[in-house]
């Protein structure tokens, strides 16, 4: 039986708590050795898993080194080198895209604000809080991926749908020293158990204070479906 604890911020550092202790290895799964890998690494990763994006990245790597490199490759030649990655086209213009500004606007260095972030091509603010949190050390949010957005609505701390709703809510729940260690404890568990066809809720840490259990509810509250 689930049962979300009274307060969410109760819910919350319980959550943490658990997840921690389940998963206390956590972390990015995405590799890469400098800030412009990281932000390549990221792009690519948008609607796709992060094991194809490392697969593509290893001779991606290899092949460009720096900024320059990637905004003077031809499109053609770029988007077929990542012709594995889901929207391969798109993301190829956008990593060309994005270097070339780092080359015109940043001397070509990753910038280290939200704002420079989100104004480069295929960046928006998830992505961006990936790059700030573990290329420059910065946290000032919650990375909101499809994991972050399934749990967290699962376990009843939020009913917002967007993701950035999502991240403002959390935000205000999350005690501040585990914004960047969450999003890596909710992805370790959906990728476990907390899978999104099917979350297997009988060998489920936050079974008891989840108001999604299937053996207690009969409703996803992620999707708003039935079970």
């Amino acid at each position: 039986m689930g049962t979300r604890l009274e307060r969410r911020e109760e819910q919350a550092a319980e959550i943490v708590d658990r997840l921690e202790e389940a998963y206390p290895d956590s972390t990015i799964s995405l590799r890469y050795s400098n800030r412009l890998e990281l932000l390549i690494a990221v792009i690519l990763s948008a609607q796709c898993t992060d094991e194809r994006v490392n697969t593509e990245t290893e001779h991606l790597f290899e092949k460009y080194d720096g900024a320059a490199e990637y905004a003077n490759a031809p499109q053609d030649e770029l988007a077929e080198d990542l012709n594995s990655i889901t929207y391969y086209n798109s993301k190829a213009g956008y990593v060309r895209d994005s270097c070339q500004t780092i080359l015109e606007e940043h001397d070509g260095e990753v910038p280290d604000t939200m704002e420079e972030l989100t104004e480069l091509s295929g960046v928006g603010r998830k992505t961006a809080n990936v790059v700030l949190q573990h290329g420059h050390d910065v946290v000032e949010g919650i990375v909101v991926d499809t994991h972050v957005q399934r749990l967290s609505r699962r376990l009843g701390l939020t009913e917002e749908e967007r993701p950035e709703a999502i991240e403002q809510e959390l935000m205000e729940l999350v005690p501040e020293g585990y914004w960047q260690q969450f999003t890596h404890l909710c992805i370790d568990h959906g990728r476990a158990t907390c899978t999104a066809r099917n979350p297997d809720c009988s060998d489920c840490v936050l079974a008891d204070i989840c108001p999604s259990e299937k053996g207690d509810s009969d409703v996803d509250l992620a999707s708003g479906d039935d079970w």
